[in-house]
């Protein structure tokens, strides 16, 4: 676990940065906003440390002196002071986009397949001839999002696929809908189009996609000849031939040039075996113990990319990475598949690798236009539940509004570690800083003196106030265009995952919990006390600890968060949820009693009731 951590020779530079911004005087109205909080701020400095990770309790005493020599110098990032803390480690710049040796990091990220473009199969055609309902049933499961309406696809789909034992990189692709040199009616189609050329570039083999029913049409014909330009093996797939009648239909495709025509049905999977074996044919043979997918015994980390429309998703996906992987465009909705980006870093001599996925905005039910999104909120949804951690990206602009909190519960309701970014951040500072410099100059000598507030410890107070059922996630502040504090998103995720992997000493964890029931017991309509008995961790994702105890009635919501805070207070566990099981221990007697028993002492009751009159 301590390879997973932060360096230790970095410990006494991110100690300092531990403390939390002092409380600010009065709640924040939902939608008043942020420039609003910053300036209220400006007439003090917060400098005392104060928040539930400040200080340790009398309760962690021992569970603490395990963590600090478990988790490093890593413990250093615990709540808000991950944001202060990552920005001052290794003496960069933010402007800097590698990622400084004082974090470990040797090299830039770099995409998982560029060591297996020779594996890579790429589906191409123009609009509406059934590409993602082939990529799908070559996936064998539901990736893709499939529709009437021609243009759903935009950016690169691709998935990990085996065919009778052969493994290979499937890529679905957006329609052509525009012809060489053409320009296009607006920034999604030609940046579908840069997608599409990206995947004919790195695929050693080509499924050219044509409807059969409709026949060769024209840019069927400005198509062909785009890819024969680009010299690679192309496999012309004339699909939606569902009966064998259609099968004669081909003959007019040969009209393309292309050698091989397979019909196909990718609704009914009819023909896929000849495409497939024609296919692997022209792939380069694997060498002996290698295939094209990661170590089975190194899974990457899934992180999946969420927030409201237009908050800077995909643009912090391709600044992460480097390069313009997923579709980027100011019009809200333009991301409709999740997308997963594998990609790999080096970090202190070994590799890492993870797997971005960029989701669809969520926004609210009444204001999804049609199905389309319909189907993207879903695999967004989906995304969450499958994804090991959850990058929260929030606007900086915009504040924190109703549809945050309603995304952040589908978080907490998946039991997700989060970890929650404030992108465009470089707009925000300006507003701030040029209403501090106008105060600064019109206040008088007195307070001429004063340093400005950090207007990033205020922020990330507010959040925590608004989000306060995130209140265990840090808080980063980045911005996508600027990169600033990009190279710090990787340090938490890996510090946040190295909280959720680990395991607490089952002694600890009883003498931790021992000491928090017995200062304070549950309210019992009954009257009866809590016994608590022991206690093991029985999951880490997410941290989930089994509590054997005499009575179950009194684990309520409240005293449910009572020992959460407590567990964190001794081990961290910082930006993942904890849940508590409270198993009650059975009774060694059960009392059955019966309604005619029930009757009888009634009975008996009133008799000696009359006796004594």
């Amino acid at each position: 676990m301590a390879q997973n951590l932060a360096s230790v020779r970095n410990r006494a530079r991110l100690k300092r940065y531990v403390a939390l911004p002092a409380a600010m005087d009065g709640p924040v109205a939902e939608g008043s906003g942020l420039e609003a909080l910053c300036l209220r701020a400006f007439a003090r400095t917060p400098t005392t440390p104060q928040g539930p990770h400040c200080g340790r309790g009398p309760v962690a005493h021992s569970a603490a002196q395990w963590a600090d020599r478990t988790s490093s110098a890593a413990l250093a990032l615990l709540g808000f002071g991950a944001c202060d803390a990552l920005r001052s480690v290794g003496g960069r710049p933010p402007e800097h986009a590698a990622l400084g040796p004082g974090l470990g990091f040797s090299s830039l990220a770099q995409p998982a397949q560029t060591r297996r473009m020779s594996q890579i199969i790429a589906i191409v055609g123009r609009p509406n001839v059934g590409k993602s309902a082939l990529f799908n049933r070559l996936a064998g499961r539901r990736i893709a999002i499939v529709h009437d309406q021609p243009g759903v696809t935009r950016d690169r789909v691709s998935a990990e696929v085996e065919w009778r034992g052969r493994p290979f990189t499937l890529v679905d692709t957006g329609g052509i809908g525009l012809r060489p040199g053409e320009k296009a009616p607006d920034i999604l189609a030609e940046a579908t189009r840069q997608q599409v050329e990206l995947a004919v570039a790195s695929a050693a083999a080509i499924f050219f996609v044509v409807d059969v029913r409709e026949g060769l049409v024209p840019l069927d014909q400005e198509v062909a000849e785009w890819l024969r330009s680009s010299g690679k093996p192309v496999l012309v797939v004339a699909n939606k031939a569902d009966t064998p009648e259609w099968d004669g239909q081909i003959v007019e495709f040969a009209e393309l040039g292309f050698e091989r025509i397979f019909p196909v049905s990718a609704e009914h999977g009819r023909g896929l075996e000849p495409l497939m074996r024609a296919a692997l044919a022209l792939l380069p043979k694997l060498e002996p113990g290698s295939s094209t997918g990661e170590s089975p015994a190194v899974q990457p980390l899934k992180l999946a990319v969420v927030g409201r429309p237009n908050v800077g998703k995909s643009s912090l996906i391709n600044a992460l990475i480097g390069s313009a992987r997923v579709i980027v465009s100011p019009i809200p909705g333009t991301t409709r598949d999740a997308v997963d980006v594998p990609f790999e870093i080096e970090v202190e001599g070994r590799k890492e690798a993870y797997v971005l996925i960029d989701t669809a905005g969520l926004r609210k039910h009444r204001h999804r236009a049609d199905s389309i999104e319909f189907f993207s909120i879903t695999r967004a949804e989906a995304s969450i539940r499958r994804a090991d951690l959850v990058l929260f990206v929030l606007d900086a602009e915009a504040g924190i509004v109703e549809q945050d909190k309603k995304i952040g519960g589908l978080i907490v309701e998946a039991g997700k570690p989060c970890v929650l970014l404030v992108n465009k951040w470089d707009l925000f500072q300006e507003t701030v800083q040029k209403e501090w410099a106008k105060r600064h100059s019109s206040a008088g000598a007195r307070r001429a003196s004063e340093p400005p507030p950090d207007p990033l410890q205020i922020f990330g107070a507010w959040v925590r106030e608004k989000l306060f059922f995130l209140d265990y996630a840090p808080v980063l502040f980045t911005s996508a265009v600027t990169g600033f504090q990009l190279e710090r998103v990787l340090e938490a995720v890996r510090y946040v995952a190295a909280q959720m992997r680990q395991t607490v000493p089952t002694a600890l964890l009883n003498r931790t919990l021992h000491e928090a029931v017995e200062r304070r017991q549950p309210v019992s309509k009954q009257g009866h006390r809590l016994k608590f008995f022991y206690a093991t961790q029985i999951s880490q994702t997410p941290p989930t600890f089994l509590l054997f105890v005499n009575r179950d009635e009194g684990f309520s919501e409240p005293y449910k968060k009572y020992l959460v805070g407590e567990l964190r207070k001794a081990f961290g566990f910082e930006g993942c949820p904890i849940v508590l099981v409270p198993r009650p221990r059975p009774q060694t007697i059960a009392p059955v009693r019966t309604d005619k028993d029930q009757r009888h002492d009634q009975t008996r009751s009133d008799r000696r009731r009359k006796t004594m009159r």
